[in-house]
């Protein structure tokens, strides 16, 4: 293919045009392993709340891409060294961050694979794709690994501040609907720089940063972590659980060959870097694999799993209750006998059904990398310090809740 074809523009509803700077970006988009991200939504089951949250990873990582371009042209614009090789690099790390989600990402990592998250495999695909392009990925996964002498670099990708945060807070809120989300990318971006190697944000975007820790909260309590989308989580972990109990104990359900893999062997990190073709395997998997098997398990003669299976199709999902403290033994017992004698489940069988989790909402955490306010005299401060409204020190304090869910009738 001609250099000048790898010249793509993709027209985004968010920030319009997007176009590619580097020729190996357009060589990563059209490999299988990242067209795949245009059957996984971004937002997993929160359409069932909200129903135009169908938008892809495919749209978000050509967001942080684009998010990514301009940082570097702003950082550079205040005289910050950024080569050609590092620009690339970085533009790299940041479009292939969220390679190693799975379908319905969080549900399966909590329940067909083991101990695996997301970013493990995310490296184990881009270190597969180091060897397909010779090499070339060599200095994106060193930033992406935190191991490359330039810190800030790292901060762009993965930090309190970086292109993954901004695109999927404004993206999210727009196909959501959730104005309390929208904020200002290019404002927060046109006021990036960096001081002693650290991303700072200079003192007059002090007030968008505000902004932007605000919406965070709210999308987190409103889309990310709002009751019903919690349901339909829990519910459809429950329900991969429960067919990896049965295929574990030899019975036969219908799934797709890269699906069966998962169900019917364990499989830890070790695996996916000892057994050769794994990992393409689990490239096969998406958001079809799991419906089309949830559909099909609907009908199963075990009761438990075509309830579970029945409740999603029909987004009959459970009831939830939230609360600050933790729901006694007794108040769980209660709930369960009922559910218990109404369903005629096993002792087993009820824990499917009802339960209780926790969830923590934490905006900011000053503990981990902060988010510095470079002051017109050269001097950095923490947001939480150098904010002149009481906002976000109340923000970087984390807030629990736990919750019971159990079916609505």
């Amino acid at each position: 293919m001609s250099k000048l074809n790898k010249k793509k523009i993709f027209n985004d509803p968010i920030y319009g045009f997007i176009t590619i700077n580097h020729d190996i970006i357009f060589d990563l988009i059209e490999h299988p392993y990242f067209q795949r991200l245009r059957r996984i939504k971004q937002l997993g089951l929160t359409h069932l709340v909200y129903p135009g949250a169908l938008h892809t990873r495919f749209h978000h990582a050509l967001g942080t891409m684009h998010l990514m371009q301009k940082a570097i042209e702003v950082i550079r614009s205040k005289g910050h060294s950024i080569t050609e090789e590092e620009a690339e690099g970085v533009s790299i790390a940041i479009l292939l961050h969220d390679i190693g989600h799975g379908p319905f990402s969080h549900a399966l990592e909590h329940s067909i694979v083991f101990g695996v998250s997301h970013e493990e495999i995310s490296t184990l695909f881009m270190d597969d794709l180091n060897k397909t392009f010779k090499g070339k990925l060599d200095l994106a996964l060193k930033i992406f690994r935190n191991k490359y002498k330039k810190k800030f670099l790292y901060q762009l990708v993965s930090s309190q501040l970086d292109m993954d945060r901004l695109d999927y807070l404004k993206r999210d809120s727009f196909y959501s609907g959730v104005s309390e989300g929208v904020i200002s990318t290019d404002r927060i971006i046109t006021m990036l720089n960096v001081k002693n190697d650290e991303l700072a944000i200079d003192e007059k975007g002090i007030y968008s940063i505000e902004k932007f820790i605000i919406a965070r909260r709210l999308m987190y309590w409103q889309v990310y972590l709002h009751k019903t989308v919690l349901a339909a989580e829990n519910l459809s972990v429950n329900i991969l659980k429960r067919a990896k109990d049965l295929a574990s104990n030899g019975v036969e359900l219908f799934c797709t060959p890269a699906l069966h893999e998962f169900l019917y062997h364990q499989h830890d990190l070790n695996a996916f870097k000892k057994k050769a073709g794994l990992l393409a395997t689990f490239a096969e998997l998406d958001d079809v694999d799991i419906m089309a098997s949830i559909k099909m398990w609907a009908k199963h003669e075990d009761k438990t799993l075509s309830t579970l299976c029945n409740m999603m199709l029909n987004r009959n999902l459970y009831k939830i209750k939230l609360q600050g403290k933790k729901f006694t033994k007794a108040e769980l017992n209660e709930i369960s006998n009922k559910v218990k004698t109404k369903l005629k489940l096993t002792d087993k069988e009820v824990g499917y059904f009802v339960f209780q989790d926790s969830i923590i909402n934490n905006a900011y955490n000053p503990k981990m990398d902060k988010i510095n306010i470079l002051l017109k005299n050269g001097k950095m401060h923490d947001i939480v310090d150098a904010a002149d409204t009481l906002n976000i020190s109340a923000l970087s304090t984390t807030v629990k809740k736990w919750f019971v869910c159990f079916p609505k009738h």
